[in-house]
């Protein structure tokens, strides 16, 4: 199937109807990746309380907050689904920290490039082996990168098609969302962070700040992803 077939079959539908269709149309071969942050528990919860055939998985990188744990508990408690957890090579994990030490990214964009290829690339490749649906809570204004995103694209290096069901809602809009519907979230979110990633690499914002600033905080590049969706 061509991506305008596809845009074309999604266009107007919603998201509800969109993963659905989706299910139908690619068994066994969809995946949705979580990390907990608030935007994926809206899709978890979509996902799990309706039974769509679609895989939900993590990457747990090793560096993650408690927090991100505690949400991760209360999320399998309260849907009884299981959240398919994948790791890094404990090899290439021992050869980074045993050769750069365990705060190596601090010290250039190389190597916090190089950290989260090993800990969530590398490891996300793997997840995604066999699979035609990627989807992932990625929103529009989270940065100038995301904006220039599509709500559905072709991967052409990964040959998949990327969902983002979540595209145009705005942060008011999952954080309503998820009350309204008593979603578990991360308690991190009400303590200034939006974005939540590994703890070291992670901080709250200032309000007025972009939302992706309390991510690498220390880097000036500006593009503040780790490379599972910015080539």
């Amino acid at each position: 199937m061509k991506l305008k077939e596809l845009k074309k079959r999604l266009s107007g539908k919603s998201v509800e109807e969109c993963l659905s269709e989706l299910a139908t149309l690619f068994p066994e071969q969809i995946i949705f990746t979580t990390s907990f942050g608030i935007e994926d528990q809206v899709l978890t919860q979509k996902i799990f309380s309706n039974n769509f055939d679609i895989k939900v998985i993590t990457l747990d990188t090793g560096r993650l907050f408690p927090e991100t744990y505690e949400v991760f508990s209360q999320t399998i408690l309260k849907y009884r689904k299981s959240i398919h957890t994948y790791f890094p090579d404990y090899l290439s994990v021992e050869k980074l920290v045993t050769e750069k030490g365990p705060f190596s990214f601090f010290d250039s964009v190389e190597n916090r490039k190089e950290c989260c290829r090993i800990r969530k690339v590398v490891p996300l490749t793997r997840a995604l082996a066999g699979m035609k649906i990627w989807i992932s809570g990625i929103r529009a204004e989270q940065s100038d990168n995301r904006s220039q995103m599509d709500w559905l694209e072709y991967d052409e290096d990964k040959k998949l098609f990327k969902f983002y069901p979540l595209f145009s809602w705005t942060f008011l809009d999952v954080k309503k969302y998820v009350k309204e519907n008593n979603i578990p979230y991360n308690s991190l979110h009400d303590k200034g962070f939006v974005s939540i990633g590994c703890e070291p690499c992670t901080r709250a914002i200032e309000p007025g700040e972009d939302f992706r600033a309390g991510r690498w905080w220390w880097e000036n590049d500006g593009s503040k992803e780790c490379g599972c969706h910015i080539k």
